[in-house]
């Protein structure tokens, strides 16, 4: 079995909310969270997404504070994520963000390799957007932008683990 099929790629992002989700002017937002979910469900490559208990998404889990929601899937690849972020419907929901949501000084996304099978925490994905805004891109938290293969991330780790250190999860 390939590095590659062994891991998916965990990306969990942050969004400071402009306005309460009962505001008006959340509307729009509102009314596309269903119609966005469904696309990334049904989109190749697509593994999990995180949603509240008894919910059909996360938009009422307040993990990073009560006016920040949390976006948080699992994606068989790289290419998989960025085509659904980059090349699908979703991105004019992306053009819209600064409608609804105030600009994030600090890094407010996260991805990193997870095992095939492994479904991450929210304390693992807010742990591995500490280590982004901390020590920047490394191979176990990285962003589009400065990301790093599963192989990477793996050879990371396993000279963390002969270090001495705990062994990290991927």
């Amino acid at each position: 079995m390939s590095t590659r099929t062994r891991y998916h790629l965990a990306q969990f992002n942050l969004a400071t909310l402009s306005f309460p989700l009962a505001d008006p002017r959340m509307a729009d937002f509102v009314a596309l969270v269903e119609p966005v979910n469904a696309l990334a469900d049904g989109t190749p490559g697509f593994v999990w997404r995180l949603v509240e208990e008894g919910e059909a998404d996360a938009t009422g889990m307040r993990p990073a504070g009560e006016d920040v929601i949390v976006n948080f899937s699992v994606w068989e690849s790289a290419e998989a994520l960025w085509d659904f972020v980059y090349r699908s419907a979703h991105l004019e929901t992306m053009r819209r963000r600064r409608e609804w949501f105030q600009r994030h000084v600090d890094a407010h996304l996260v991805l990193w390799w997870v095992p095939a099978g492994h479904v991450p925490s929210v304390g693992e994905a807010l742990e591995r957007l500490a280590l982004l805004r901390a020590d920047g891109p490394t191979p176990r938290a990285f962003t589009f932008s400065s990301s790093f293969t599963a192989e990477e991330a793996a050879g990371a780790d396993a000279r963390t683990e002969g270090a001495g250190a705990e062994p990290a999860a991927l």
